[in-house]
């Protein structure tokens, strides 16, 4: 089979392919790149940060495949994807671990002000009592879209000594209980916001998330809240949050690693504000979840190989 690899993987997982098929990797490509070398290949495997436009998905006459290797699906035209019936595989289970945890990262470094420290020990200042330092122990983590990362980092909380409340777009008393062995309490999203001292967004981009978490949840947040934002860039209005980070009336921190702007002109204003933690994306970026997600990407080429028999092993196309 042919194969085209739009975004980095993890580099066992291609050599593994080329081994036995006919891999062309197109890291970097633009749309218009991309449509030109579709056509022909049986699988295209991406990750966010490129773009699978109507016009690129159509000359693709040939594909049996889609493969996101990671969760989100806002950079796919899903409509295109459903008209022309090509199957997409969505491999999100590896990322909910390394996501979670980034997430606690970013709560532990506001609740004890690890990158002001940091920098202010770097200059040589013993600053050890000129913060406010807080315990995660006793507080309240609300999760926004508790799904396989939300579930994930909720867990990890509730064993840290947060209490836990957290909110799904289609809840259920079969959900609730679920999600309950699991130290989380379902509510409903205002009661989230309400009552979180962690608020940590988690869902996909898309018309009824886009600006979901703007000014006016902003001022529904208890004083002396934090804002956590690993899902998708639009998710939060980040001009909003700069204004309530500003202020300081209830916002007193937030950690981002999804960002409106991502790449060298991120978050302009935010980076100006003391109060704040940036990661460029990189919630699933672990060596454990790569290696992972290309073991399961590996997996499902084959069983779609052994449906038609596999063709010869070729060499990697670049």
């Amino acid at each position: 089979m042919r194969i085209l690899i739009a975004s980095p993987i993890d580099a066992e997982a291609v050599v593994r392919l080329a081994e036995e098929h006919e891999v062309t990797c197109a890291l970097g490509a633009s749309e218009r790149e991309l449509a030109r070398l579709v056509p022909g290949h049986d699988v295209l495997v991406f990750r966010s940060g490129v773009t699978l436009s109507k016009a690129v998905l159509e000359p693709g006459t040939e594909l049996r495949l889609l493969i996101r290797a990671g969760s989100g699906l806002d950079n796919v035209d899903l409509d295109a994807v459903e008209r022309l019936g090509i199957p997409l595989l969505r491999i999100a289970g590896p990322g909910a671990r390394a996501v979670a945890e980034l997430a606690l990262a970013h709560m532990l470094a506001l609740a004890r002000n690890l990158l002001q420290l940091d920098g202010l020990a770097r200059q040589g200042h013993w600053a050890k009592h000129t913060f406010e330092n807080h315990l995660l122990l006793g507080r309240t983590l609300g999760i926004v879209g508790v799904g396989q990362v939300g579930r994930c980092l909720g867990s990890l909380a509730a064993t840290l000594g947060l209490g836990v409340v957290g909110c799904v777009k289609r809840p259920s008393p079969e959900r609730a209980e679920s999600l309950r062995r699991d130290g989380i309490e379902l509510a409903s999203f205002d009661e989230v916001v309400a009552r979180a001292d962690f608020l940590s967004v988690h869902v996909p981009l898309d018309a009824t998330t886009r600006g979901l978490v703007g000014a006016a949840v902003f001022e529904r947040m208890k004083p002396g809240s934090y804002l956590i934002h690993l899902s998708r860039g639009g998710v939060v209005d980040e001009a909003a949050l700069f204004d309530a980070l500003r202020s300081g009336e209830r916002l007193r921190g937030a950690g981002l690693d999804a960002h409106e702007r991502e790449g060298p002109g991120l978050a302009a204003e935010l980076r100006s504000l003391p109060n704040v933690v940036l990661t460029p994306h990189v919630g699933a970026c672990t060596v454990e979840t790569q290696r992972a997600i290309g073991r399961e990407i590996l997996a499902a080429v084959r069983a779609l190989a052994s449906r038609r028999g596999a063709r010869p092993p070729l060499a990697v196309a670049s």
